[in-house]
C-alpha cells in the first residue's frame, strides 16, 4: 500500500489522468498504478538537455504503457548518447542502474535515477555557463 499526501491545489497524475486535490488530503493506493505527483511531472518543451530528454522519454513509458516499446527504444537511444558523452564514472554508473531498472520495466525507480543525472547535466551546464562568461 502506498499512500499520498497532497496539499491543496497539488496535482497528481495517476495511468495518465491528471488530479488535483480540492483540499489536503490522504490517498492510500492498494494495487499497482502508475503514479507521479504533478512536480515530477514534465512537458514535452521541457525535455531541452539529453538528461532531460531522457527522463521525459522514460516518463512516457512509465505513464503510457500502450507505447512502451516505441520509449523504451527512444530511451536507448538517449541512453546510449548520454553515455558517450559522460566522463564522470558516478554518473556513468547512474546510467547503468537506470538501464537495469528500464529493462526490469521499473520506470518508477528509473525516474529517480535520471532527476539524479539532470542534476548533475544542470551543474555542469551551470559550470560551462560560468567559465565561459568569465572568458
Amino acid at each position: 500500500m502506498l499512500k499520498i499526501s497532497l496539499k491543496k491545489g497539488e496535482k497528481l497524475v495517476l495511468n495518465g489522468a491528471v488530479l488535483r486535490a480540492a483540499a489536503r488530503t490522504e490517498l492510500y493506493l492498494e494495487n499497482d498504478a502508475a503514479v507521479l505527483r504533478g512536480r515530477d511531472v514534465m512537458a514535452a518543451d521541457e525535455a531541452d538537455t539529453p538528461a532531460r530528454r531522457l527522463y521525459f522519454a522514460c516518463m512516457m513509458a512509465y505513464l503510457d504503457p500502450k507505447r512502451r516499446a516505441n520509449y523504451q527504444d527512444d530511451i536507448l537511444t538517449l541512453l546510449a548518447d548520454l553515455l558517450a558523452a559522460l566522463e564522470s564514472p558516478e554518473a556513468k554508473g547512474w546510467c547503468m542502474t537506470f538501464a537495469r531498472h528500464v529493462g526490469a520495466q521499473d520506470f518508477y525507480r528509473a525516474l529517480a535515477i535520471c532527476r539524479s543525472l539532470m542534476d548533475y547535466e544542470a551543474a555542469i551546464l551551470a559550470a560551462s555557463d560560468v567559465q565561459t562568461v568569465a572568458a
